[in-house]
């Protein structure tokens, strides 16, 4: 019986990732809004009826993409933020790390950029909700910087927001740019670095 019940819970977990999948793929041409499904359990393979096993409605599954998407940039919260090493070596480091995942996930750097301002409600929450986890995330980081002695929690707060507003902005930069273009990704990546590097001096000097 439990083995029966491991290989039934193998293959929902299949089916669940092959509708994401297939989702995403579709996305790449179209937004959640227009989005069908039918469109979606034909690309996954699988009958209409299945999808309601898994998901209320596409915006559901939207909700899903989105924490499928925002996940995997958690680890380059520290390396964006962190005070030590030398700061030009840990900016570069940084917009390496952000160019790395686009090129490894863009289809979810594309979905997430297009539905932040998109026409479905729970999704831009979502968004949203996942952002300001990170916000949180990137204040515990700088307040553990002597240098964040003295800073309010309102400023250190709008600190970490302008650090994951920049890499979004930046991800969606090098999202744009092609990957057999390293003229114009060198462009991006200064021009990133130069970003990240102006809010690191205001950082350093806020207080004076």
């Amino acid at each position: 019986m439990s083995h029966t019940l491991g290989v039934r819970q193998a293959q929902k977990r299949r089916t669940r990732q092959a509708l994401l999948d297939a989702a995403l793929g579709l996305l790449a041409e179209q937004s959640l809004s227009s989005l069908g499904l039918r469109e979606v359990t034909r690309a996954a393979g699988v009958a209409p009826t299945a999808f309601y096993r898994h998901f209320r409605s596409t915006a559901d599954l939207g909700v899903a993409l989105v924490e499928e998407a925002l996940d995997s940039l958690h680890p380059m919260i520290g390396t964006t933020v962190s005070p030590d090493d030398d700061s030009d070596r840990r900016i570069a480091r940084a917009v390496a790390l952000i160019a790395g995942h686009v090129d490894a996930h863009p289809a979810h750097v594309r979905f997430v950029a297009r539905e932040r301002h998109g026409g479905v409600q729970p999704v831009r929450e979502a968004i949203g909700e996942q952002l300001a986890r990170f916000a949180g995330e990137v204040k515990a980081e700088l307040a553990k910087d002597p240098h964040a002695a003295g800073w309010s929690d309102d400023d250190l707060l709008m600190l970490a927001h302008l650090y994951v507003d920049q890499m979004l902005s930046t991800a969606s930069l090098f999202l744009e740019t092609p990957r057999d273009a390293p003229g114009e990704r060198e462009r991006v990546a200064r021009l990133a670095a130069r970003q990240l590097r102006l809010i690191s001096t205001g950082r350093a000097h806020w207080l004076d």
